[in-house]
């Protein structure tokens, strides 16, 4: 809807500056000229190549709906996929209107997309969760640029196994991203340079063999089933994770439960405690760990 009305406003303006051009002259041509790039930004905002499955389609078609929203910093992350009202990054001066920019981020976007596209809510937490998901069907390096991509696919940035910024694939080489602080949602030329990461095909399923939702708040996943070995990642809310397997090592106890079984993340090479797994305190249909 967003993009639709963006699209009839440009048009509104074109038709009225050419009524105003002889009297305000060189201020009307470039209005005008601004008007033109709104209308045809919001034009290209669509799948652009062929090949993509009808749930990516429709993603694609979700996340044009938002051209013309503000990137907010964290917004999209509520309860529900839909835009929130952003925080401020301490890192981030131009975040400092963010608490009062209704809008998403990056992977605020990507979650809003794919939920109006399968249902359901198939790709919590940040870009990086969204990168490693459980839904991921098929993965593209870097180097094999945009040939292989198709509209949908999701585009992310970062290095040294940290991703900090994703994207959704319209095909023909553009994006549209939700992409910083002070900026709106929009259509851009996909950037294959820099830390470019490469990019993944989501193939969202409602509830796949071995896949479970986190729960709770900042917790952190570890090198081995112990909280003393290295930390691996932080899950900041309930993220969808896979689990290859269980088994019972060190006890822990946390939120009141105390548990000694602990399940394996391979998405992310990581242990996490049963207590932060929806379901019963020893996993129904998932294997033992060797």
């Amino acid at each position: 809807m967003a993009g639709r009305t963006t699209a009839v406003a440009a048009v509104t303006a074109l038709t009225l500056l050419t009524t105003w051009a002889g009297a305000h002259g060189a201020t009307a041509a470039t209005t005008t000229a601004t008007a033109a790039t709104a209308a045809t930004a919001a034009g290209e905002c669509r799948v652009l190549a062929p090949g993509a499955s009808a749930v990516a389609q429709k993603a694609v078609a979700a996340a044009c709906e938002q051209i013309g929203v503000w990137y907010t910093w964290g917004g999209g992350h509520g309860p529900q996929p839909g835009p929130t009202y952003g925080q401020v990054d301490p890192s981030d001066p131009d975040s400092a209107h963010d608490p009062e920019r209704l809008g998403f981020d990056c992977s605020g976007l990507v979650r809003y997309a794919y939920h109006r596209a399968a249902g359901g809510d198939p790709l919590t937490g940040n870009a990086y969760h969204q990168f490693h998901s459980p839904q991921v069907q098929q993965r593209f390096t870097a180097a094999q640029g945009t040939a292989p991509l198709l509209p949908g696919d999701l585009l992310a940035w970062g290095s040294g196994g940290s991703i900090h910024h994703i994207a959704i694939y319209l095909g023909a080489g553009k994006m549209v991203e939700a992409r910083e602080s002070g900026t709106r949602i929009t259509v851009s030329d996909v950037r294959l340079g820099g830390d470019y990461a490469g990019a993944v095909r989501i193939a969202p399923a409602a509830q796949a063999p071995g896949t479970f939702s986190t729960w709770g708040t900042d917790v952190w996943t570890h090198k081995e089933p112990s909280t003393t070995s290295p930390r691996v990642h932080k899950f900041p809310g309930p993220t969808t994770v896979r689990i290859d397997c269980q088994k019972h090592a060190e006890p822990v106890t946390a939120e009141g439960y105390t548990n000694d079984a602990w399940s394996y993340l391979p998405e992310y090479g990581a242990w996490i405690t049963n207590i932060y797994i929806k379901g019963p305190a020893w996993l129904d249909g998932v294997r033992t760990c060797p």
